[in-house]
């Protein structure tokens, strides 16, 4: 099987730019931050989400599964509940910063995460993906760019959602993230030694789509 691993900051375009890689080279994409989000999702609603003991109390009672459409979309499902659009929030997004910070969390997530990859040909995306999860994946690939620029995407992108925000707070919240993410004791964002280092901040994404489809075609050979 073929596993590609891309990490990086939120708002690095990983998601986006991994999807149609994986579509047009016939891959399973995973997006390993949709499951981190959907075990906040399940901390916030039992008002549980600033307890670290009571999280870990409440992995017993939850069913994280991944699925995937007709077209090879993924769907996120928390005890059978598609929360695919729920998790989406800036909440979420924090949330999901505090629970991947817990050890327990990663673990009960990290079989899940390798028997997909065991069983297709598949790009996944998310902070420990080449230095933790899938530490032999080929290639590695370490998306970034600026605060601001990122901060800007994800502003538009929420306002075309109907949120009401701010691109203050949405950079605060990415650079609160970007800290949270690459101080916690457990799993770092980091690049591994071996990843290739592409900067999406001045690209188009048909531009870093062709850049990352290119650097996969090239290690397929």
């Amino acid at each position: 099987m073929i596993n590609v691993a891309i990490d990086g900051p939120a708002g690095a375009g990983k998601s986006t730019i991994a999807k149609t890689v994986a579509k047009t080279l016939g891959f399973i994409y995973v997006d390993t931050g949709a499951l981190y989000r959907t075990i906040a999702l399940s901390a916030v609603r039992n008002g549980v989400i600033d307890s670290r003991e009571d999280i870990v109390k409440m992995l017993d009672k939850i069913d994280v599964k991944l699925g995937f459409d007709e077209t090879g979309a993924q769907c996120v499902y928390l005890n059978g509940e598609d929360v695919s659009s729920l998790i989406r929030t800036p909440e979420i997004s924090m949330g999901a910063s505090k629970v991947s910070s817990i050890m327990e969390v990663r673990d009960y997530l990290l079989e899940l995460q390798r028997s997909i990859a065991r069983e297709n040909n598949v790009i996944m995306d998310g902070r420990d993906i080449a230095t933790v999860v899938l530490p032999n994946a080929k290639p590695k690939i370490f998306l970034f760019a600026t605060p601001e620029c990122r901060a800007e995407r994800r502003y538009k992108e929420l306002v075309e959602k109907g949120e009401n925000v701010t691109y203050e707070d949405v950079l605060a919240d990415v650079n609160q993230r970007d800290y949270q993410d690459s101080h916690r004791e457990i799993a770092p964002l980091k690049p591994s030694e071996d990843s290739v280092m592409v900067d999406t901040s001045g690209n188009t994404l048909e531009e870093s789509i062709e850049i990352l489809t290119n650097i996969i075609k090239e290690n397929m050979q």
